[in-house]
């Protein structure tokens, strides 16, 4: 039998952190995980977006443990602010599901000055992760989940211009590098817990094609008549061809919580081309696959983002 959302083990007593949840996978992702038990750190930007989530939740489960913690992963000021927020309130963190993410935008700088795609999907996150690492390595097998994208396979690291300041700007390609980005971040850092020996792991997923609104947020900021016409084709084309995001979400799900997730892996859906279906092992690029290039990537994250792994070495 195909793994469900109903199959995910009784969750009472874990937390689990969420970015982007106030719509499509997030949502999906921290609606499923809230009404299994566990108490979910909602890691979002919108209050507002946020509160109204968490009611809905509450609604139809009144018992679920929720918690708001506002962070904008294009400031690191504010994700600095976050970790702060939450190793105050918490002694552990068990899952960590790194699932915000922004696609083909035209060419924008976060705060600190990254291309806003490789800002948010992976240096924002390698951020996040990195300062709430002691939460992590205090709980009993924690997992950092990384959600990335078939999108992956276009991508490629020029390490001397991550971040588009000397090479033309092109908006899916740099989408594809935050993504395989995202894959050789899952590559490295779990090298180094099982280098560490540390109980956690981390663990790669992505949806197939799947309804959210990163199909219309995108052409939205381009503005103008072209931004117009391709947000109304990404939609059409969305809702003929995508699965619900509430499907698309079941390989996070299934990284996150499933018992036998191995450290490394990465899932997505079974169906041709890895589209549509249920949660099966995934298939990655060789550059995802590149050892060498995921620690030279990791090593550049930490000199942009200023946050370095304090992980010991057995090695």
């Amino acid at each position: 039998m195909p793994w469900t959302a109903a199959d995910l083990p009784d969750l009472t007593g874990k937390t689990v952190l969420v970015t982007g949840a106030t719509s499509g996978l997030g949502e999906a992702t921290t609606i499923a995980l809230a009404t299994r038990g566990a108490h979910v750190v909602v890691a979002t930007r919108d209050a507002a977006k946020t509160e109204a989530l968490l009611r809905s939740i509450r609604e139809r489960a009144p018992a679920a443990s929720l918690e708001h913690l506002p962070v904008d992963l294009a400031d690191l000021a504010s994700v600095a602010r976050a970790a702060d927020t939450f190793l105050a309130r918490h002694d552990r963190l068990d899952r960590l599901v790194a699932n915000a993410g922004v696609m083909a935008t035209p060419l924008r700088r976060t705060v600190d000055g990254f291309e806003l795609q490789l800002g948010v999907n992976h240096l924002g996150h390698h951020a996040l992760v990195g300062r709430l690492l002691p939460a992590l390595l205090a709980a009993d097998a924690a997992r950092v989940v990384v959600v990335s994208s078939a999108a992956h396979r276009i991508g490629r690291i020029d390490l001397d211009d991550l971040n588009w300041e000397r090479t033309r700007y092109q908006r899916w390609l740099a989408y594809g590098r935050s993504k395989l980005a995202n894959l050789l971040f899952v590559l490295e850092l779990d090298r180094r817990f099982r280098a560490a020996r540390a109980g956690a792991i981390a663990v790669g997923a992505h949806p197939g094609y799947a309804a959210t609104g990163l199909q219309t947020a995108g052409p939205a900021m381009q503005g103008g008549l072209s931004g117009a016409v391709t947000a109304l084709l990404n939609r059409g084309a969305t809702a003929i061809a995508a699965q619900p995001a509430a499907q698309g979400a079941l390989p996070q799900l299934y990284a996150t919580a499933a018992p036998q997730v191995t450290g490394g892996s990465y899932w997505g859906p079974d169906g041709i081309g890895e589209r549509q279906g249920h949660s099966a092992p995934a298939t990655r690029s060789a550059d995802a696959m590149d050892g060498s290039l995921a620690a030279a990537l990791f090593l550049a994250s930490e000199e942009l983002t200023g946050v370095r792994f304090e992980l010991a070495s057995t090695d």
